[in-house]
């Protein structure tokens, strides 16, 4: 496979035009062990040059630290970059280790204030609620949500792990350009009820993990003994133990149409995702998350893989095996309440 510039594919019924992939930039500050701010920034501009262009933080990760981690780059490309971001986990004071899901007015105008501080912005391009707060009416949400894009402090709204029918109770308020969930060769659940809701309302599919945290990618068989302490996929059910042995038996197939198509483990991955725009009728843009140029470069390289429908059938058993749930408590996630 050889460096070209991605395709694009549209955000929301009258968006932008973005790249068909994006980028997660989480683990550049958060939740994946010992970065390298060097490499980081390297990746950043290694992906622009490749065509990403929708770039997706939330002010959660590393309590606004990504955002701030991420403002200088967003200044410099500003007419070129869409920038992505999110709000809901409240971190309380008293204990920075603990998240709470907040979906009220008042928290929400305090959260996008210090989000557009930290990214050094004026407007955010795509604003998300980052998971839902079943006390509080998912309209009463996105009615402020809304709000904020009259007075153009955000541009475009997305939701986070909702389920179809909060999707469609959203969208009578406000349209909602993107919903974020995981989906990959392991996690399918949204497939239920979410992505034909999204496909009925002209919503894009934002998939993150669509490498499984790169579990799919072989790049580690079990968290407790190949990552480090810092690393939050030790406490993911799925990649420790028995089920991450399990688990690891299902990349079988997936090595082999790697080896077929002198392809990596993870390209395969990501071209599943990319053609479930074509399966499901849908624009999908996956956001893999990565620190290293190279890996960039071969994430944007899988936008040109086609795997065939006899190929497609090989990967279509492995989602219903996989053993233990994508997270210690599914209550965060669409699936905990479909």
């Amino acid at each position: 496979m050889t460096d070209s510039r991605i395709p694009t594919a549209r955000l929301g019924t009258d968006g932008p035009e973005v790249g068909a992939q994006g980028l997660g930039c989480m683990g550049m500050s958060f939740a994946y062990g010992p970065t390298d701010t060097e490499a980081s920034r390297a990746t950043l501009e290694r992906a622009l040059e490749l065509g990403v262009t929708l770039y997706d933080t939330a002010d959660a990760y590393g309590a606004g630290e990504n955002e701030r981690f991420l403002a200088p780059f967003f200044k410099a490309h500003r007419d070129e970059v869409v920038v992505a971001t999110k709000f809901a986990l409240s971190i309380p004071p008293d204990d920075p280790t603990k998240r709470i899901i907040r979906n009220d007015a008042p928290y929400i105008r305090e959260a996008v204030e210090a989000s557009l501080r930290r990214l050094d912005l004026d407007v955010i391009d795509l604003y998300y609620m980052h998971r839902r707060d079943v006390n509080v009416p998912i309209e009463e949400t996105v009615a402020v949500m809304a709000d904020l894009v009259r007075e153009g402090k955000v541009k475009q709204l997305g939701l986070s792990e909702v389920t179809g029918d909060e999707l469609r109770a959203a969208q009578t308020v406000h349209p909602i350009a993107a919903v974020q969930s995981e989906w990959s060769l392991f996690s399918r659940d949204i497939e239920a009820g979410v992505v034909p809701a999204a496909r009925e309302l002209g919503v894009t599919l934002v998939p993150y993990s669509p490498l499984g945290r790169g579990f799919l990618t072989g790049s580690f068989a079990n968290a407790e003994q190949d990552l480090t302490d810092g690393d939050f996929r030790r406490q993911q059910p799925r990649f420790t133990g028995d089920n991450a042995a399990a688990n690891a038996a299902l990349l079988t197939p997936v090595r082999a149409l790697a080896e077929a198509h002198d392809a990596t483990l993870g390209q395969i991955a990501l071209a599943w995702v990319q053609q479930r725009a074509q399966v499901h009728g849908l624009p999908v843009i996956p956001i893999p998350g990565t620190r290293k140029p190279a890996r960039v470069a071969e994430n944007t390289a899988a936008t040109r893989l086609v795997l065939t429908e006899a190929e497609l059938s090989l990967l279509e058993p492995i989602a219903e095996k996989v053993a233990g749930d994508r997270y210690a408590d599914m209550t965060f996630a669409s699936a905990g309440r479909e």
